[in-house]
């Protein structure tokens, strides 16, 4: 059995479930808050997740996370007091790369913008904003419950807080959107400077309202130009794509998100949170129980509903599937490094579409052109594991 010859950087998420108002887009274990949040409880019980966690790891020497990132749901619902309890238990427990990326997501409001001031104080040192449109109709089409005035306004509370660097999320083919106007959205989110945008294509999930009942969408090559369109705007204001979905100004790439592109290794801690772990040379997927309050009352190992290793067979495919969505694609040494396997395992699979050009290696470095790039689910096909004999 072939065994990864390098530990990957380590990165912890933490996840806080709840939000005001689910939106009809949204997949993510998110759940409406109703009444006061346990908020002491749950910050308790996260460190009694990362105690365990941490268990898995003591033959590692040396531990540090390279990053932390706080998402949900809406984690700017947490009072900046817990939050401060929350890292305080994180630090006591195992180091923090320095200079530290500390990410925790926001949502826009004003009531939450008074607050960037004290979360940054409690040790937050990057926010994400939940965005997605500046257009009011387009939002109260997505049902969100901010406007597009109070989308601005969180953005300018994080610059005047002290973040150097935050993301403003976007998306675009949104019901009624039209191509000059997903290019507004991103011509403001350039001028607010927070250095780093995410830019993605309203999907229909499954397990969602608008799946079961779909908004009329812009069309197939309206959605494409409006793509194409946004990409020149970023790039004339300074960003780079650094990822599918992901621009960023010089030096403001996302830590935390570089380290799932690259197969590093993460702790996730929290109702509903996944992660991926290096242990005794195998690779684990683990995930935890989704409903906060079942996740609350069960002992720390109960939480975890699902751990398992990640067979052979199955690890060209997830490298390809994260590495390939960075335009710059990641050095092939890592695919041994963080597999165990040759990088024959990896290139062979995929030799049709190097041959065709959809994907390059130049100085070691694999990665998809941009012609690749549109079409990567079709490039990995070839990495799909052929089913195992009934």
């Amino acid at each position: 059995m072939s065994m990864p010859t390098a530990y990957p950087p380590l990165a912890l998420y933490v996840h806080l479930p709840w939000c005001v108002h689910k939106c009809p887009y949204c997949d993510f274990n998110s759940h409406e808050r109703k009444g006061e949040l346990p908020q002491q409880r749950y910050v308790d019980a996260l460190l009694e997740d990362l105690d365990l966690e941490l268990g898995l790891l003591s033959a590692r020497a040396n531990l540090e996370l390279s990053s932390v990132f706080i998402g949900g749901g809406t984690p700017s619902l947490f009072d900046p007091d817990q939050i401060a309890r929350l890292l305080a238990g994180i630090r006591h427990r195992i180091s923090i790369a320095s200079p530290a990326e500390i990410t925790m997501e926001a949502n826009p409001g004003t009531m939450e913008a008074a607050r960037y001031q004290g979360f940054r104080q409690a040790g937050i040192t990057r926010l994400s904003l939940g965005v997605q449109s500046f257009d009011d109709d387009c939002l109260r089409r997505l049902g969100r419950i901010h406007d597009g005035a109070a989308a601005r306004r969180a953005a300018e509370h994080a610059a005047a807080a002290g973040f150097d660097s935050f993301n403003i999320d976007l998306m675009f083919g949104l019901p009624g959107q039209d191509i000059a106007g997903a290019m507004q959205d991103v011509r403001l989110a350039t001028e607010l400077s927070g250095g780093h945008i995410s830019h993605y294509q309203l999907t229909l999930e499954p397990n969602t309202v608008f799946y079961r009942r779909p908004p009329p969408l812009p069309a197939d090559d309206d959605i494409a130009l409006m793509q194409d369109r946004c990409a020149e705007v970023l790039a004339g204001a300074g960003y780079t794509r650094y990822e599918v979905s992901a621009w960023a100004r010089s030096g403001l790439a996302c830590r935390h998100n570089m380290n799932y592109w690259q197969f590093g290794d993460y702790l996730g801690i929290g109702a509903g949170a996944h992660g991926k772990l290096t242990v005794d040379g195998r690779i684990l997927r683990r995930r935890r129980h989704r409903v906060p309050e079942s996740w609350l009352q069960a002992r720390p190992a109960q939480r975890v509903v699902a751990s398992r290793e990640v067979p052979q067979a199955d690890l060209p495919l997830e490298f390809a599937m994260n590495s390939l969505r960075l335009p710059h694609g990641v050095p092939l040494r890592l695919f041994t490094e963080r597999t165990g396997l040759p990088v024959s395992a990896l290139l062979d699979p995929l030799a049709s579409a190097i041959d065709g050009g959809q994907l390059t290696i130049d100085n070691d470095t694999l990665h998809a052109t941009p012609a690749g790039l549109e079409h990567l689910n079709e490039i990995l096909l070839p990495l799909v594991p052929e089913p195992a004999d009934a």
